[in-house]
């Protein structure tokens, strides 16, 4: 829908654009080389009746065409050539009526003589009607522009969190099998233990599930929900784990994607043996740069499953999403490390 004939700051531009035409009728001493013999105030007069007339015909007959025409490219083209059409012949009548009113009812002068001034003022008015309609046609596709862009970003955010939703569908579903069967066999042997693994149990998946479709959640946050998952961890892995932190204050203030430690730490134990007799090391670190890093030493089983790293992927596939960052991950001979991204949600 076109909206600059309607803009608010219409007739101050229409009162510039005569001015302008004026001076310029004087500067090039239009009226002493036709021989036109016309008091300034009537000449200014002309000009901003016409200017005047030629905008307004326009922005009162824009609706017709808007209504009379239906969407797609080539009706567009129509409905711009056809607007520009009917602007070209209000601004004719407007030089007519101009030069008969003017002219010939109140300077009086002879139907006869006005052929000159005429053609110039019909010569100035369809040149305006063509301005009006060029910048009418440029304002009207770049408002067309800026609505398909908003509607690309739209697209892309919806796009967005659509894609999110299919990672976060995917966290932890081994996570609940597995501590139900940890659970099973306690409360068949130690009833009182059963219960606190059942607490536990319930704060940790009391967490994942209020905080897997958010974007962020604080560093203490995470390692607070750690401490209960830790201890379901020694239940399924007695001495068969050890877990240490050293993560600064500083760090702790920043942000992460939330129940990426546990799928880190979940990731090592599926790769490694954890036992009494062989315990796997996980350290988490943050100190001094904003990452987080989870590393682990490298025994790994011998009749591992094939993995499909869809853990790692499914982290890193929000990390993309959400900020276009990237997790970095360290093979060598003795660990395995990942380390992610930590977002100061005041400067991004």
């Amino acid at each position: 829908m076109f909206t600059m004939f309607s803009h608010k700051y219409r007739y101050l531009f229409v009162l510039l654009l005569a001015v302008y035409t004026y001076l310029n009728t004087v500067f090039c001493q239009i009226y002493a080389y036709f021989n036109i013999d016309i008091h300034w105030y009537y000449a200014l007069g002309v000009i901003l009746f016409i200017t005047l007339g030629t905008w307004e015909g326009s922005r009162l007959t824009e609706p017709f065409f808007i209504k009379s025409t239906m969407p797609g490219r080539r009706e567009s083209q129509r409905k711009f050539l056809l607007f520009f059409m009917a602007g070209t012949f209000i601004s004719v009548m407007m030089a007519v009526t101009a030069v008969l009113v003017m002219g010939v009812g109140v300077l009086g002068f002879p139907v006869s003589t006005q052929f000159i001034p005429l053609k110039l003022t019909i010569t100035y008015a369809t040149l305006a009607n063509l301005l009006f309609h060029l910048v009418n046609a440029i304002f009207h596709y770049f408002r067309q522009y800026q609505s398909k862009q908003l509607e690309a970003e739209e697209l892309k955010r919806i796009n967005v969190q659509a894609q999110l939703q299919a990672v976060n569908s995917q966290i932890n579903p081994h996570f609940l099998f597995n501590n139900l069967n940890v659970l099973s066999g306690l409360v068949l042997t130690d009833a009182p233990e059963a219960n606190r693994f059942t607490e536990a149990f319930s704060q940790v998946y009391r967490y994942i599930l209020s905080n897997r479709n958010k974007e962020l959640v604080e560093v203490k946050e995470e390692l607070e929900f750690i401490r209960p998952y830790l201890f379901l961890l020694q239940k399924r892995f007695p001495n068969g784990i050890r877990v240490s932190l050293e993560v600064s204050d500083q760090a702790r203030r920043l942000y992460m994607v939330p129940v990426a430690l546990q799928l880190l730490i979940e990731n090592a134990i599926k790769h490694n043996i954890a036992t009494g007799s062989r315990p796997l090391q996980i350290d988490i670190m943050a100190n001094g740069k904003q990452e987080i890093s989870v590393r682990n030493n490298l025994q790994p089983k011998k009749n591992k499953e094939p993995s499909s790293n869809i853990g790692l992927q499914n982290i890193n596939k929000r990390y993309e999403l959400l900020f276009h960052k990237q997790i970095r991950i360290v093979h060598d001979d003795e660990c395995f490390s990942v380390t992610l991204p930590l977002i100061n949600v005041e400067q991004s």
